[in-house]
């Protein structure tokens, strides 16, 4: 049993950058009723299914319950108000101001509920030019800087990374953020509105050392000029792997393991701010070096002298390479219907509440039969709202 036993949560959200932060908290033991349109939530629709659904929405939702219902009918507004008295947290990420006009403010809940902890997601914040614009992660990267730090080290032509980066730094943010405010209800017994932008998430997410040329006004430099063109990835004789020192003594250590020991009372390189100076000549050196050696052997005697190092796994060796192994770090189970599914763990441990995976992501509706009628409804009603196409429950 998780660390969040007992919450209930409503996840209005769509995509990723909420359903992800509430997956993570049904891991951590939280009930998550995902209440979705009738056609269902958006992601849904865009991938191949298996058993009734993609990959992409079974690793953002896993764990969570399904109540698809008409939101915009007075029936499905009143069922989705009873379920906010009995809930802890509502999560939504509409655009602003849409929420409110489908009846389901901070304001109109709270005087429901006024324990409710209440997050709204949005791309770029209530204000600014972009407030009401439509946003997906490749707008967030644009705008965040991102395409900058990515650049092609060479030419300087920008890039963005290739998976889905904003939606998830802003939904890793949501889940702690939620987790904060369901502590400080303890001490205070108040709710309160979490307000959250994906702009701001990933902003925050890069400055420690992407922006490290703007945190001083009066020594403020283009991080970009002390980059260098060249990644921490070199060139074996069989495969690409990366290695770093930072240390002297993981210097040290990289010059025993290549058979350079003369580049270590070498001046260019016997400190960690010459070898940042001069941080071109070194990989370059480095490069030429390592280009020499089979991979395995190489990272061998890395290991033998502290130098941090791996082999570049793509992401079909991953699932057999040891280390994944040795912490079952991809979780694998048998579901009726999908067979084995694969996800990655719950990533924190808990010694005395321990995280799991509760159960397969929801077919569309999978569980609005059961959440009707735990709220009070009885069976008549819950044939009229079928009949009357104001809820979808999975067949």
């Amino acid at each position: 049993m998780g660390p969040l036993k007992g919450i209930k949560i409503i996840d209005l959200t769509t995509m990723v950058s909420g359903p992800m932060g509430a997956m993570i908290l049904a891991d951590q033991g939280a009930e998550v009723i995902k209440v979705e349109p009738m056609a269902g939530d958006q992601l849904r629709h865009m991938a191949a299914t298996h058993n009734g659904v993609n990959a992409p929405f079974y690793s953002c939702n896993r764990g969570k319950k399904s109540l698809a219902i008409d939101l915009k009918s007075e029936e499905g507004k009143d069922v989705l108000l009873s379920l906010v008295k009995e809930s802890d947290v509502f999560m939504q990420n509409f655009r602003p101001g849409t929420i409110d006009r489908m009846g389901f403010s901070y304001e109109k809940l709270k005087e429901i509920n006024p324990n409710l902890i209440y997050l709204s997601i949005s791309g770029f914040g209530d204000q600014g030019p972009y407030a009401q614009s439509r946003v997906y992660d490749p707008v967030i990267q644009a705008l965040s800087g991102a395409t900058d730090i990515q650049a092609d080290r060479d030419s300087g032509t920008p890039k963005m990374f290739r998976i889905v980066v904003a939606d998830k730094v802003t939904s890793l943010t949501a889940s702690q953020a939620v987790s904060s405010a369901l502590y400080a209800r303890e001490k205070t017994s108040i709710g309160q509105h979490i307000k959250l932008s994906m702009l701001d998430s990933v902003i925050a997410f890069f400055w420690p050392e992407g922006m490290t040329g703007l945190v001083f006004k009066e020594n403020e430099f283009d991080v970009r000029k002390l980059q260098g063109s060249q990644d921490l990835i070199y060139e074996a004789k069989d495969r690409y792997i990366t290695a770093g020192a930072v240390s002297d003594a993981e210097w040290i250590g990289m010059c025993n393991a290549l058979k350079m020991e003369e580049l270590i009372e070498d001046e260019r390189f016997s400190t960690s701010a010459a070898r940042v100076i001069n941080a071109e000549e070194r990989k370059s050196i480095t490069a030429k070096e390592i280009k020499k050696w089979n991979s395995e052997d190489i990272l061998e005697r890395f290991q033998i002298e502290g130098v941090p190092s791996a082999p570049l796994l793509d992401r079909m060796e991953l699932m057999n390479h040891e280390q994944i192994i040795a912490n079952q770090t991809v979780f694998k189970k048998e579901y009726e219907g999908f067979g084995e599914v694969r996800q990655a763990k719950p990533a924190a441990f808990f010694e005395n509440t321990p995280s799991e995976i509760q159960r397969p992501a929801p077919k569309l509706g999978e569980h609005g039969k059961e959440i009707v009628l735990s709220l009070g409804y009885d069976n008549e009603y819950l044939e009229k709202l079928i009949s009357e196409q104001k809820i979808v429950l999975a067949n």
